[in-house]
């Protein structure tokens, strides 16, 4: 009896490890709307608590990338759920930051631009047979696009560091990667199809 126990605990341990990184990833997505509730208000407590949010879930795409390749638990879902939680994530915080005039409406359209972009070239690979793998260049891109935004959401000075000039320097790193790696991703596209030489 006790053994028939051990292997039902095992089995819903597997379970809940096998599902973990589509929950961070839904986890993610339902935090959006209470992120850009936060930015409707300029007020230094409403843009500390956006910036907490917004730390918390961009947390979670760390640790359901950790979970699903040390569990081997990766998912056709998973692989959909992950990559569109974090562009609603990213591109909604960047979004509400206008209104505030906290950062350019032309650096959110070459940024959310590349991305829809980028994302249609890896559409069209796909059904060609190409597959695009994600670069170091994407996510260094990553990594600049989040910290450069929760230092625009704090946007006041703390502890006598002024968090929108951070931000903005590094958001300006941030764009520099994102408009690099976009080529890159249309290289790789380019140096991998085999219809370019038919001219097609």
């Amino acid at each position: 009896m006790e053994s028939a126990f051990k292997v039902v605990a095992k089995a819903q341990n597997r379970a809940i490890m096998k599902n973990l990184p589509n929950l961070l990833s839904f986890f993610r997505i339902i935090s959006i709307p209470f992120v850009v509730v936060c930015l409707f208000s300029p007020t230094p407590l409403a843009s500390f608590l956006a910036a907490l949010l917004f730390s918390i879930a961009s947390l979670t795409d760390v640790l359901d990338g950790y979970i699903a390749r040390q569990q081997k638990v990766e998912s056709a879902i998973g692989k959909l759920l992950d990559p569109m939680a974090d562009k609603l994530l990213i591109n909604s915080a960047l979004i509400m930051l206008i209104p505030l005039g906290r950062i350019p409406a032309w650096m959110v359209v070459l940024i959310v631009g590349r991305e829809i972009a980028v994302t249609g070239l890896r559409g069209i690979a796909t059904l060609q047979g190409l597959v695009i793998s994600a670069s170091n260049w994407g996510k260094a891109k990553m990594v600049f696009q989040t910290v450069s935004i929760i230092g625009l959401m704090l946007h006041y000075e703390y502890f006598g560091i002024n968090f929108h000039l951070l931000g903005m320097l590094l958001l300006w790193v941030a764009l520099g990667i994102t408009l690099w790696s976009g080529w890159d991703y249309f290289v790789k596209f380019y140096r991998g199809n085999p219809k370019k030489s038919d001219g097609r």
